[in-house]
């Protein structure tokens, strides 16, 4: 007879392989008729707001990995937030100004010398909302819920208008200001940088020592002297205008055959053994300060050198003594201000030299390298040429050196409200710590922020100018740019002359005669982000400011969390945001940053479309995203593999529900088996351990606690021995509906808890249980953990059990090693307690032999058997009959005259079973 028909075997619909590339789509189909986004928002309204304010992407190219970890982290915390009894709205964004929007239409063959500013604005504005389009798709197809159809963009009219309203507030607080002075320019760029458009790069730079003869020597040289100066940038040598030596260095003159040079004195072994000097001799010492106002002679100009002072000379390197060009370095312009010395730059916004360098007029700064150093080795200055290679800021949009360069430019002014800034640092919350001292440190180093950009693809810098050129920024004027910005967009600036911006009847006494111009340079892309508290937090009647949290990359404390905080506290006095948490980068399988020429560039597209989108989600939520991830094809088939597993538990607890009838079948909990009520407090012990880490965004401790509960509390164990239950028994045996109701719980809480994670398993698994009243998972709350009655006693007996059976299990394996035995049913085991807890534990159990999945369990006194941590154990084959229907060994097989093949147990239940049909 054919005993399968008796048995409740598993039953569902739910597909084992998740098929995800083809089924994700039309999911995201599905959520996007019934406005799930919408729904949750409705479903939360009125509960308290949770603000994650999405730092803009820049909308040029398709999405990289770092844009993956970015967004679906994002994600998870909204999704939790808004299951967590909050109003949790997503607003994302994109950043949609700046050169690479020029340079990629450049190379579409886009001349914008054929058009005018204002068309060329519009080819840029066009570009970039294509591109806004494409990562939205993109972003949709990771899965990843939000107000897609009302992004925020910083090219909108209502946002560049909000922009021009800080930048008011800002200049009226006196935080703006226009100046000359040194800045990171950029060459290839044609434009000034910022500090947080700045990365440091490896550069074969010369590295050149040169002598400059004692041209007035007063009373404290001798006249015949040489100062040795010594610089990586001979470019710069044009430039120079004077020494700067320490006041309080002692400085040595040094007699070198028959020259005289002068080195710090503690520097003398450093620089003899660099310029192989031979017998040096100390013939005089004097303090720096001694030294200031001596004049020295260029090198190959017919111009002085003079001697100045400045504490930032040191003896780390070169010689004790420093070149100074005021118009090609920080520290040179301010101390070159103190002394009254020319701004003098002779390199134009392209990086060539002009007339003001005379023999070297035309050519390129660094192509100049080579006959600087000549021209010094002619004329006698040039003591030492070497090459060294040393890290050099570069353009982080070009990847090409920067060099500094003295600029007429605008300025918000840091220093002037640093410490509101840093008070502010220290007040909010940090993810990880170390984020607040790396922040921390930018700010109190920071002095003046150079805003303005010589590009044309930006929010224009609102300020008028009157015939004398004086600036003109007023209330007025800003108020008015602000509200043309809002009715027309920023074009207008390029498209109107400047008396038709300003406000009807304007007049300024600087333009007595009403002749007024305007500011051509626009603002730095990193003002426009750094801006969107206004134009988004403060704007947006969903949002508040401050935002609960910020979230990104780790690059971004010098970017968005910097221009952000920077911007905020000049204008409201208080930080954008509460909280910031900032992920590492996503590098390749062996630790090393992607790279399109070395061929190791891993795309989310592919991953999404070999994988599924959700496996790509599962593995953001497997790693330690606050360091450097890794991501690799073998990476991504372990997570494949983590997903399976879980994949396959719901699948398994859902065939085992298929006649589960949560209204009418559920027992309650005060009646559930003594081992169901232990697997229920487990599941609440989860509950709280996933809550909590998700409170504190530690999504990694999310997904190995799960899989774990998954494969060693579920798999391993309750799954695995309850099956002879679910099978064996009767449909309503009081110990199978036990079984059933706790897995109904588990399986209806581990998919609320794994929904922000696997947004479209969870949605997919929801959709099989029976009896659930919401229509999607997304639009449920959390699960909070409740009280299991005497759960502290229950948690130790069963945890007890749970190291005994490890015992059994080692047993049985070896068992099984030595071919005593084949499967764990053909075992019968004695067992032997080493104390009397383990005793009274194995006594008190009922089933003993179905929770550990043997034929014949024997509690005993007697000793001689092997010996574990908790036990003595011996392990036989039983000698009994395999059951045809339940695969147990028994002595009562064959007991029974009806169903000979049946042990008793099971000839009862099948008679139930006929009788029951009939």
């Amino acid at each position: 007879m054919d005993y399968k028909q008796t048995l409740l075997m598993p039953q569902t619909d739910f597909p084992m392989r998740g098929n995800l590339p083809n089924k994700e789509p039309k999911m995201q189909e599905k959520w996007d008729e019934d406005n799930i986004y919408e729904q949750v928002q409705k479903r939360t309204e009125g509960r308290p707001l949770f603000v994650l304010h999405d730092g803009p992407p820049y909308a040029n190219g398709d999405l990289h990995m770092g844009h993956a970890l970015n967004k679906v982290l994002k994600d998870f915390i909204v999704r939790y937030k808004s299951m967590a009894g909050y109003h949790a709205p997503y607003v994302p964004g994109w950043d949609t100004h700046g050169l690479p929007i020029e340079t990629a239409l450049a190379k579409k063959k886009v001349n914008r010398k054929k058009m005018s500013v204002a068309e060329f604005r519009q080819k840029c504005a066009e570009y970039a909302l294509k591109q806004v389009d494409n990562q939205r798709t993109q972003f949709k197809q990771l899965g990843v819920r939000g107000d897609w159809e009302n992004p925020y963009i910083t090219l909108d009219k209502d946002y560049e208008a909000a922009q021009i309203k800080v930048f008011g507030d800002m200049a009226k607080k006196g935080y703006i200001y226009k100046g000359l002075k040194p800045v990171y320019w950029s060459p290839s760029s044609e434009s000034a940088l910022a500090e947080a458009e700045i990365e440091y790069q490896d550069k074969r730079s010369a590295s050149i020592y040169v002598a400059f003869d004692v041209k007035e020597a007063k009373d404290v040289l001798d006249g015949d002297e040489k100062f040795i100066i010594w610089t990586t940038t001979p470019w710069t040598i044009p430039a120079n205008l004077a020494i700067a030596l320490h006041p309080d260095l002692e400085y040595a003159v040094v007699k070198v055959s028959d020259n005289k040079f002068i080195i710090a004195h503690e520097m003398l072994e450093t620089v003899s053994s660099v310029l192989e000097w031979e017998n040096p001799k100390v013939v005089k010492t004097f303090k720096g300060k001694d030294a200031e106002n001596l004049v020295a002679k260029h090198p190959f100009y017919d111009r002085d050198s003079l001697v100045i002072l400045g504490d930032h000379v040191t003896t780390e390197s070169g010689t004790g003594l420093v070149h100074t060009a005021p118009g090609h370095g920080e520290d040179d312009f301010f101390i070159g201000k103190n002394y009254g010395l020319e701004v003098l730059c002779p390199v134009d916004e392209k990086g060539n030299f002009t007339d003001e360098a005379p023999g070297f007029e035309g050519m390129f700064y660094d192509a100049a390298n080579k006959d600087i150093t000549q021209k010094l080795e002619e004329v006698g200055a040039l003591l030492k040429l070497e090459f060294i290679t040393h890290s050099y800021p570069h353009d982080w949009r070009t990847k090409k050196p920067t060099i500094f360069r003295a600029t007429n430019q605008w300025f918000a002014s840091i220093k002037d409200f640093r410490e509101d800034i840093l008070k502010e640092v220290k007040r909010i919350n940090w993810y990880p710590n170390w984020g607040e001292t790396r922040l921390y440190n930018m700010v109190r180093d920071r002095e003046d922020w150079c805003i303005s950009r010589q590009r044309t693809w930006g929010v224009p810098i609102p300020v008028f100018y009157g015939e004398d050129r004086t600036p003109i920024i007023t209330d007025e004027t800003i108020s008015h740019v602000s509200n043309l910005f809002r009715q027309h967009g920023s074009n207008i600036w390029f498209e109107w002359d400047a008396k038709d911006l300003l406000p009807e009847g304007f007049t300024s006494e600087s333009s007595p005669n009403g002749t007024f111009t305007k500011e051509t340079d626009i603002m730095d892309v990193w003002f426009d982000s750094g801006s969107s508290h206004e134009g988004v937090l403060a704007e947006r009647p969903e949002l508040r400011r401050p935002a609960d949290v910020y979230l990104e990359g780790s690059d971004q404390y010098r970017g968005w969390f910097n221009s952000s905080i920077s911007t905020s506290v000049a204008v409201t006095g208080k930080s954008p945001y509460e909280t910031i948490i900032s992920h590492g980068f996503a590098l390749d399988g062996k630790g090393r940053k992607m790279s399109k020429s070395v061929g190791n560039v891993v795309v989310p597209s592919k991953i999404m479309k070999q994988y599924g989108a959700d496996i790509l989600r599962l593995w953001v939520a497997s790693v330690d995203y606050q360091a450097d991830v890794r991501i690799s094809d073998d990476i991504i088939k372990q997570t494949s593999e983590g997903y399976r597993k879980i994949r396959n538990t719901f699948r398994f607890m859902l065939g085992n529900l298929h006649d589960f009838d949560p209204k009418t079948n559920t027992i309650a909990d005060e009646n559930l088996q003594e081992v169901d009520r232990y697997m229920l407090m487990q599941l609440q012990e989860l509950i709280e351990r996933v809550r909590y880490a998700y409170d504190h965004y530690e999504f990694s401790t999310i997904y190995h606690n799960i899989h774990n509960f998954c494969s060693i509390d579920l798999s391993s164990f309750y799954l695995d021995f309850a099956k002879d239950v679910l099978y064996i028994e009767g449909e309503d045996s009081i110990r199978r509906r036990s079984i059933q109701t706790v897995y109904y719980e588990i399986i209806t809480n581990l998919v609320k808890l794994l929904s922000p994670i696997l947004s479209h398993t969870a949605d997919e698994i929801w959709s099989y249980i029976p009896g659930v009243e919401a229509d999607n998972v997304q639009l449920t709350d959390m699960p909070d953990p409740k009280e299991i009655s005497n759960k502290d006693d229950l948690k130790a007996k069963w945890d007890h059990f749970m190291e005994v059976r490890d015992d059994i299990l080692k047993a049985l394996e070896e068992a099984r090693t030595e071919k005593i035995i084949g499967k764990s049913l053909e075992a019968s085991i004695k067992i032997t307690p080493k104390d009397e807890q383990t005793k009274l534990l194995l006594e008190n159990i009922e089933h003993l032999h179905q929770l550990l999945i043997v034929s014949e369990v024997e509690v005993t006194d007697l000793k001689g058997a092997k010996e574990y941590d908790h036990v003595h154990i011996s392990v036989e084959k039983h000698a009994g009959e395999k059951c045809e229907r339940c695969w147990v060994a028994s002595d009562t097989v064959g007991t029974d005259e009806e169903y000979q093949e049946l042990c008793t147990r099971c000839a009862d239940i099948v008679k139930e079973h006929y009788a029951n049909v009939e």
